[in-house]
C-alpha cells in the first residue's frame, strides 16, 4: 500500500513537528514554505508542560537545552532606567518548572527542521496558489512548481494562513485583532555575558530588554486599535509605526528606534485570536496559529508542538481513507490546551502591559511585588538545600 501523501504549508514550529511525526508514521511528507529560508525572527519562545514531554520522545530535549536562554532576572525600571521591582525568574523556573526551556524562535525552528529534514522533503520559496478537493484527495496548484495531488494539507502556515483563506475563508471571518501589537529587532554588538532582562512600562506601552544568547533583542508592545491599513509584510509601514508610538520614551528607547530605522528584517504584527469552529474540511485541515492563534507570551510554540503531536497520533491511529474522524478526535483533545490560553490572553497582556497610570501604579506594587516576593523565598529554599 502507497504512503498517505500529506501536505503541509509552512515549515515553522508547527509544521516542522508535524513533518518529524507523520513521516516517522509511515506518511509521504512534503513541507512548503513561501520564505527562501527559515524565520529566524522574532520574541523568545518556551517550550512548556506537553511540548518538553514530546521534543524528549524526539530525542532533541539535549539540543534545545544547549541553546537554551537563562535569564536570571526580569527587572522594572522607570524612564529614566532606575529599578523599580524585580522577579528573580531563574529562581521561579528551577523551583516551579525546572524542565521547561526558553530559546530564540530561530533556533527552535532550525532544530525542528534539521530533525525531520532527512524524511521530509522540504521546498522553501514558493507557496499554495489553489485547492481543490474532492472525497478522495486535494488537487493542489503551486505559485511555481508544477501541480501536485495530495491524499491530505495540512495549514501549519500561522496568523496570515493561506490555506485556511482558501480552504476556510476570508480572514476576516476568523481573526479577532486583541488590541495590541508586537515587534522585535536585534541590537548591534553583544549582550557582554548580561542575563538580566530590563523593562520599561509607560501607559500602553512597553519596551523591553531581553539578552537572548548573546545578541540583544528589542521587544516592543503596544495597545492600539486595529490599524485599517496595517500590512504585516511592509516593513517601511513597520518603522514609521513604532517611531510614531514609541518617539520621547526615556531609558534606551531611543537606541531601540536606532536599530529599528537600520533593521532589514524585524518581526512586527499585530496579536490576535484565531477562532475557527472546526479546524478541518473535508481532507484539509489547520494547526497551530493557523485555527487558534494565542501567541503573545511565548505560549504559541508550546501549542504548536504539542498540537503537532496530538494531530499526528490522530492520523497514525486513525483509518487512512477516512480522515475526518482523526482530525475531529485532534480538535477535541487539542482545544481544550488551546482554550485556557485565549481564554486569559487580555488579561495576562494588561497585567504585563497596563493600559492607564493607574494600572501602571497597581501593577508595580501588587503584581511585580507578588512576584518578586515569590522569587525571594525560592531564593531562600534554593539555600536552605544547599543548591
Amino acid at each position: 500500500m502507497a504512503k498517505p501523501e500529506v501536505l503541509i504549508s509552512g515549515a515553522g514550529i508547527a509544521g516542522c513537528t508535524l513533518a518529524f511525526w507523520l513521516a516517522r508514521n509511515g506518511h509521504a511528507v512534503t513541507v512548503v514554505e513561501r520564505s527562501g529560508s527559515l524565520r529566524s525572527s522574532g520574541s523568545p519562545v518556551d517550550v512548556r508542560g506537553p511540548a518538553v514531554d514530546v521534543v524528549e520522545r524526539m530525542n532533541i530535549a539535549a539540543r534545545l537545552r544547549e541553546v537554551s536562554l537563562h535569564p536570571t532576572g526580569m527587572t522594572l525600571l522607570d524612564s529614566d532606567g532606575r529599578r523599580l521591582a524585580r522577579v528573580d525568574i531563574a529562581a521561579l523556573r528551577s523551583s516551579i518548572v525546572p524542565k521547561d526551556m526558553e530559546m530564540a524562535r530561530g533556533d527552535l525552528a532550525r532544530i525542528l527542521h534539521e530533525a525531520s529534514a532527512n524524511d521530509a522533503d522540504y521546498i522553501f520559496g514558493d507557496s499554495i496558489k489553489s485547492l481543490t478537493q474532492d472525497e478522495t484527495g486535494v488537487d493542489v496548484t503551486f505559485e511555481r512548481l508544477p501541480p501536485r495531488r495530495f491524499d491530505l494539507v495540512i495549514g501549519a502556515d500561522g496568523l496570515h494562513s493561506i490555506v485556511r483563506r482558501l480552504a476556510f475563508g476570508a480572514d476576516r471571518e476568523f481573526v479577532q485583532h486583541a488590541g495590541l501589537y508586537v515587534a522585535t529587532v536585534p541590537l548591534p554588538g553583544s549582550s557582554n555575558g548580561e542575563r538580566e532582562m530590563f523593562m520599561l512600562n509607560t501607559p500602553g506601552k512597553l519596551a523591553a530588554l531581553h539578552p537572548c544568547q548573546g545578541v540583544p533583542l528589542a521587544y516592543f508592545v503596544f495597545w492600539h486599535p486595529e490599524i485599517a491599513d496595517f500590512e504585516y509584510t511592509d516593513l517601511d509601514q513597520h518603522k514609521r509605526i513604532l517611531e510614531r508610538t514609541f518617539s520621547g520614551i526615556g531609558w534606551r528607547v531611543p537606541e531601540f528606534l536606532d536599530a529599528v530605522r537600520g533593521a532589514s528584517d524585524m518581526y512586527f504584527d499585530s496579536v490576535a485570536r484565531v477562532n475557527v469552529a472546526q479546524w478541518a474540511r473535508g481532507r484539509i485541515a489547520l494547526l497551530g496559529d493557523a485555527s487558534s492563534c494565542v501567541s503573545l507570551f511565548g505560549d504559541g510554540s508550546t501549542l504548536a508542538i504539542a498540537g503537532a503531536h496530538e494531530l499526528a497520533k490522530a492520523l497514525t491511529e486513525g483509518p487512512a481513507d477516512h480522515p475526518q474522524a482523526a482530525f475531529s478526535r485532534y480538535q477535541g483533545v487539542h482545544s481544550k490546551l488551546v482554550a485556557s490560553k485565549q481564554k486569559n490572553l487580555v488579561s495576562t497582556a494588561s497585567r504585563i502591559v497596563p493600559r492607564t497610570s493607574t494600572g501602571l501604579w497597581l501593577s508595580t506594587r501588587l503584581f511585580w511585588r507578588a512576584m518578586g516576593g515569590v522569587g525571594a523565598v525560592m531564593r531562600m529554599g534554593r539555600k536552605l538545600r544547599g543548591k
